[in-house]
């Protein structure tokens, strides 16, 4: 990495694109745990659960698959749904995946310990969303608070799709949203109608079309990408869906962060002194 680019990196904790193993992240404000078993358009919902469950196990990239671990850890609640909300795992069952089979669930009272057995019985983690799924601020804090062995599962080659948190007054979590990588991503709560989104030609790669994404609703937006690719817009340009392989770092203490940050500006310095003076 040149000089200019490590400042960048310690300074804003970016993500960095890699060749070597790398995670797989899908994230989206739409929320088609909810979708595919219940709304406008549910096979367009069912594609992108495929799509994104594929993008974060394939075998090609997550090394977890590649060696037999076939099963995802699926995330939510077991609180009774409130109104406009379904059990989110419905909609992974719509999807086409089978519980004990393809997928085991956890809420809050079982996430630790299935969080221990990520890279040993799960391939990827799933995450379900708090509008629409019942994804709830108790299972959000834990996986907060779990970061760091979420950042050392996926840079391990696992990986992780995350549906829409967009907290209240219609989400189920209060703070913190998509808090376990928030190096990668800025978010903000914004419910609409899914009407004249687009895909990128990222998002088209990954086997969706515009009809999978329009029909149903979405619940947040991403104001900052890192080192991720945009699946899809909203159209007005906002940001509905991003994805990538990557190696990501925590952002380091204000205090490291600034010396990180000097120390890497001398080395800068020094390099293109040497440079000018040669």
């Amino acid at each position: 990495m040149r000089p200019a680019s490590l400042l960048l990196a310690l300074t804003f904790g970016l993500i960095v694109p890699t060749s070597a193993s790398a995670g797989s992240i899908f994230l989206t404000g739409h929320d088609p745990d909810f979708h595919a078993y219940l709304g406008g358009n549910p096979s367009g919902a069912a594609n992108i659960n495929r799509a994104a469950i594929g993008f974060v196990t394939d075998p090609v990239f997550n090394p977890y698959t590649a060696g037999g671990i076939n099963k995802f850890l699926f995330v939510e609640s077991s609180i009774s749904p409130p109104g406009g909300h379904v059990n989110g795992v419905n909609g992974i069952l719509a999807s086409g995946y089978v519980q004990g089979t393809d997928f085991d669930f956890a809420d809050a009272s079982t996430l630790n310990a299935a969080l221990d057995q990520l890279g040993t019985q799960y391939n990827a983690i799933v995450i379900a969303s708090d509008f629409g799924g019942v994804l709830t601020q108790a299972e959000l804090d834990i996986l907060n608070a779990r970061k760091v062995d979420l950042i050392n599962f996926l840079n391990s080659g696992g990986g992780l799709y995350a549906m829409a948190e967009s907290g209240p007054p219609n989400g189920l979590t209060t703070g913190g949203q998509f808090g376990f990588l928030p190096f990668v991503v800025a978010s903000a709560a914004l419910d609409q109608f899914e009407s004249g989104n687009t895909l990128t030609p990222f998002g088209a790669s990954l086997g969706l079309t515009d009809a999978d994404i329009n029909g149903n609703a979405s619940h947040n937006i991403f104001t900052g990408i890192g080192g991720l690719s945009v699946v899809d817009r909203d159209p007005n340009g906002n940001i509905l869906t991003i994805a990538g392989r990557v190696q990501v770092s925590l952002v380091p203490e204000p205090m490291s962060l600034t010396l990180a940050a000097v120390g890497a500006v001398a080395v800068f310095g020094r390099v293109a002194g040497r440079r000018a003076r040669g």
